[in-house]
Formats: structure tokens, sequence, C-alpha cells
């Protein structure tokens, strides 16, 4: 068994296709808008052949999120070395996008960091 998609409601749906495309190598397909409901979104396929669905309709609306809280955490993206987990880092840092911890070492071995991304989620980078 494995996952076949992760999906997330966001508010802009184009910004969020190209922050995932520009900054995670992402490739986006030219995506789903059903008139009747106003649902709209895009897949987003990474080169390991994981799929991120991000969605949006209209009366969806934000909640408050904070870093720790219920329900699903974070997405993790391997980037592959600790140089282009340290590289993404900056670029992220140079275009804006909160840092939340990192690059570092976790107590359990794991080389990270975290960011929140436009929507307020939270995005570790890994090896």
């Amino acid at each position: 068994m494995k996952i076949e998609h992760v999906a997330l409601y966001v508010c802009d749906l184009e910004r969020a296709r190209d922050f995932f495309v520009t900054f995670f190598g992402g490739t986006s397909n030219s995506g789903y808008h059903n008139r009747k409901t106003g649902f709209r979104s895009y897949f987003i396929c990474f080169d390991d052949g994981c799929r991120l669905e991000i969605m949006n309709k209209p009366e969806v609306n934000p909640p408050e999120k904070t870093v720790l809280h219920t329900g699903y955490a974070h997405i993790a993206f391997s980037v592959g070395s600790r140089e282009k987990v340290d590289s993404l880092t900056e670029r992220l840092k140079n275009a804006g996008y909160k840092i939340t911890s990192g690059p570092r070492t976790t107590g359990d071995g794991y080389y990270e960091s975290c960011i929140v991304d436009i929507e307020g989620n939270q995005i570790e980078i890994t090896v």
C-alpha cells in the first residue's frame, strides 16, 4: 500500500501552485475547474512520483493557523543533501518566507529546516 496523494485546501490557488513548482521542483497539471460548484484544483507531481493536490472552493475559509495543532503537522520534502537543505532554506528566506527552525541536526539525527509557506502551513526540508 502507498499514499496516492495528499490534498491541501488553499486560499490562493495560483500562488500556491507557483510556490511548489518554483521552490520544490513540482510539475503542475493544467488544473480542474467545476463551474457548478466553484471547486478548482491542481495536481503537483514530484520527481519520485509523489503528488500533492492543492484545492480551492469559494466557501472554504482559512482557519487561524498555529504551528502546533492537531491534524496534519507538516509536509516534508527530501532534497538529497545537507547542502541542498541549506541552499533551499536560504532561497526561501531570501524570498521572504519565515524559517521556523534550522537548518540543524535534530535529536533523532535528521538534518532539516522548517519554513512556513504562503498559506501558513509548515514545510520541513530534509536530506
